[in-house]
């Protein structure tokens, strides 16, 4: 069957050696810059792809992970060293992810048995990490679901303890209301994880809602999740920032944002802050889950993926910078207001003493306790306060931000109890919740996609039955994800989170780097982005991926593999006798399921790898035929160069497009500049770039065009 014009048969496809981005209309009708695969579906607009990945790196770890590390971990010398692991590390994996989605029009599966059919497992492996991410994160977004619904109420439900015949419920009047609501009310918790309990039928109903959300966003592919994003990513930043202007009028609001930059380079000297440093970039950006390749495999062939990561890259971080701002401005009122009450509670407590020694007679009065200002009760406190009495406290606001600022305890508790400080706090909790509801489910859009694109690019029969599939997985994921919503489901959510995807991302983004820079060859990778983006990256790229980057990756895989085994796993429990979390080991079963999920995540590399060895040695051929991808008649062929040709052959009359490269004056590389305009210099191309080659009734996107002898060649980089 004769295949549809290539959008660069038009004359105005490629002008004056620039990429053109413009995506396929509505229709499905091809344009410039489009698949050579017409009936791939591909994005309504350039920036409903943008907003997908950004939607997608940006999650709940910006705003609750981020910020308690920043904190954590040095400050502002955190921050720096953010950045230099983010571009050195960071940015290239990322290009790299959207460089290979975009060249070969395939999910993670097809793009790595595109390289060699014994990487297929890489791709399988990213479908199954994200599956397990899928089932824990519409968790979350299910408790988002219930909070939002409560903040439809004033006063808020959370912000008084309950009242049972005529005393206040104890384990709230000993911890917060809160607290009390969030463990009692909203998880209806167990002691440990060893006690299962029922089902919470709230919670099992908020989770059939988020993947209900999920699913109808879902049903179309992109074509309904990409408008979805528009609303699901810009939403967060409107939030975002209407919480920073009334976060930084708030009293306390500069002691928390100080607090939290600053700088303490110190820390530079631990391993861990390297380790938490570069897993918080690794995260981020969302590398190895696949989607970033799936969304990149929509793109038309000459999008710049280049700008594209620079772009989603620096998004990223000021999102977590803006998100730490918010969160430390209201979490520093939150502080001060707390120890404010604890200076109160101590200069009556002074008062019932007695009279103090002339000494230690504190410079303000006890009779007014509302005007001692914590300045001036630390500064005594400091000199007299444990000898004047051992029941007193230091109220320090230091000691107040350093309690609940991480995860959960951020978001459904600290944060939580600042917004019922707030004048209207309903409605500042109903954008909150509704800013946590958005980030997660775009987040989760991706998570999806990086399992659906893959098998539907890679089996015909589910990509006959696209609605199905997604159907089929949402119900999946639900039933498997009331495990979530016993009782103990909460300690599950926890072990998901911090195992089931930590080291088998780690091991497959390992992988997908030393096969594109290894493998296949990071100079044969850089001549196809060449062809793509009609400019030469800088030569540095080839250098982090064949290098820096593996070499930064195994150092954080040895390095979470030893805080594994020198540190027993752990998880935080809320004990409802003693009325506080507390620190718990996962028991013997518990640590059994915690290795299968590493174990089943990370087997379809090597069980691909073995399949595909066998399946190759039974046919005869030790290579299969291939090697690194590329057909073994390609090894044999008298490569000359790649130049654009058309899909069919020209009309008669009308003038051959010109090859690529040719108008070098007015690349817009930048930094390729001089790499990869080399003229009048023979450099043969690579045997079989992820761009296809034209076959011989001239169908497909590249040609392979002879030269007379004695003609001077002009290559272009390919």
């Amino acid at each position: 069957m004769e295949k549809a014009p290539l959008p660069g048969d038009d004359e105005d496809a490629v002008r004056e050696g620039q990429s053109q981005t413009q995506l396929l209309g509505e229709d499905g009708g091809v344009t410039e810059g489009g698949s050579a695969d017409p009936s791939r579906p591909t994005w309504g607009s350039k920036l409903q792809y943008l907003l997908a990945q950004v939607g997608f790196s940006v999650g709940l770890g910006n705003v609750w992970r981020f910020p308690y590390l920043c904190h954590q971990n040095g400050g502002g010398a955190f921050l720096l060293l953010y950045v230099v692991l983010l571009v050195v590390v960071g940015v290239p994996l990322f290009f790299l992810e959207l460089a290979a989605g975009q060249s070969i029009r395939q999910g993670s599966i097809g793009v790595w048995a595109h390289i060699s059919p014994r990487l297929a497992g890489i791709g399988y492996a990213s479908c199954v990490v994200c599956f397990f991410v899928a089932l824990y994160y519409n968790v979350i977004i299910g408790w988002s679901l219930f909070y939002l619904g409560s903040s439809f109420q004033s006063p808020l439900p959370w912000e008084n303890c309950p009242v049972q015949g005529n005393h206040t419920v104890k384990e709230c009047s000993l911890s917060s209301p809160t607290t009390y609501f969030w463990y009692r009310r909203a998880l209806d918790i167990t002691d440990s994880i060893e006690e299962t309990g029922s089902f919470n039928p709230i919670m099992t109903g908020c989770l059939l809602a988020a993947w209900a959300i999920v699913c109808l966003a879902m049903i179309k592919g992109i074509k309904s999740s990409g408008k979805v994003m528009y609303f699901s990513s810009l939403f967060p930043y409107v939030v975002l920032l209407c919480f920073l202007i009334r976060g930084l009028m708030l009293e306390g609001a500069f002691e928390g944002v100080l607090y939290m930059l600053w700088p303490r380079l110190h820390i530079w000297g631990d391993v861990q802050v390297w380790r938490q440093a570069a897993t918080q970039v690794f995260f981020a950006l969302g590398l190895g889950f696949g989607s970033v390749i799936a969304y990149s495999s929509y793109n038309p062939r000459h999008n710049n993926c280049h700008r594209d990561a620079l772009l989603v890259s620096t998004i990223n971080f000021l999102t977590s910078l803006l998100a730490s701002l918010v969160v430390f401005a209201v979490l520093g009122f939150r502080a001060r207001d707390i120890a404010k009450g604890c200076v109160v509670r101590n200069v009556n407590l002074l008062a019932q003493l007695g009279p103090l020694p002339a000494q230690m007679a504190p410079p303000f009065n006890l009779s007014d306790p509302g005007s001692v200002s914590m300045e001036e009760y630390g500064a005594w406190f400091e000199d007299w306060g444990l000898n004047a009495s051992r029941g007193l406290n230091a109220c320090r606001l230091e000691d107040e931000m350093n309690k609940g600022v991480e995860g959960t305890g951020l978001a459904f508790i600290a944060f939580t109890e600042a917004m019922t400080l707030f004048p209207a706090s309903p409605f500042w909790s109903c954008l909150f919740f509704l800013m946590l509801l958005n980030l997660g489910l775009s987040t989760m859009f991706g998570t999806m996609q990086g399992i659906l694109t893959p098998l539907i690019d890679s089996f015909k029969t589910l990509a006959r039955h696209k609605t199905m599939l997604t159907v089929f997985s949402c119900l999946l994921g639900f039933v498997i994800g009331l495990i979530f919503v016993q009782r103990c489901g909460n300690y599950f959510v926890t072990m998901f989170d911090d195992y089931s995807a930590t080291l088998p991302l780690i091991i497959v983004v390992i992988f997908e780097t030393f096969s594109v820079a290894w493998m296949y060859g990071a100079d044969r990778f850089m001549d196809d982005i060449e062809v793509m983006l009609q400019w030469r990256p800088p030569v540095v790229y080839k250098y982090l991926w064949q290098f820096i980057c593996p070499l930064a990756m195994v150092g954080l895989l040895l390095a979470s593999l030893i805080n594994m085994v020198l540190k027993h796993p752990t998880y935080k429990s809320w004990n409802q006798q003693k009325v506080k979390e507390e620190e718990l080991q996962y028991p013997a079963w518990a640590l059994g399921v915690l290795v299968s999920l590493i174990l089943l995540a990370s087997l379809p590399i090597p069980v691909g790898y073995v399949r595909q060895l066998v399946v190759d040695l039974r046919r005869g051929a030790p290579g299969g035929g291939e090697e690194g991808g590329a057909p073994a008649a390609l090894r044999h062929r008298n490569h000359d160069i790649y130049r654009k040709c058309s899909t069919t052959d020209p009309v008669e009359g009308s003038s051959p497009e010109p090859p690529l490269g040719d108008d070098d004056d007015d690349d817009d590389g930048g930094g390729g500049e001089g790499e990869g305009r080399r003229r009048g210099r023979e450099r043969p191309p690579p045997e079989n770039g992820f761009l296809p080659l034209a076959d011989g009734r001239g169908e497909g996107l590249y040609r392979l065009l002879p030269q007379e002898e004695g003609e001077e060649e002009e290559t272009t980089g390919v």
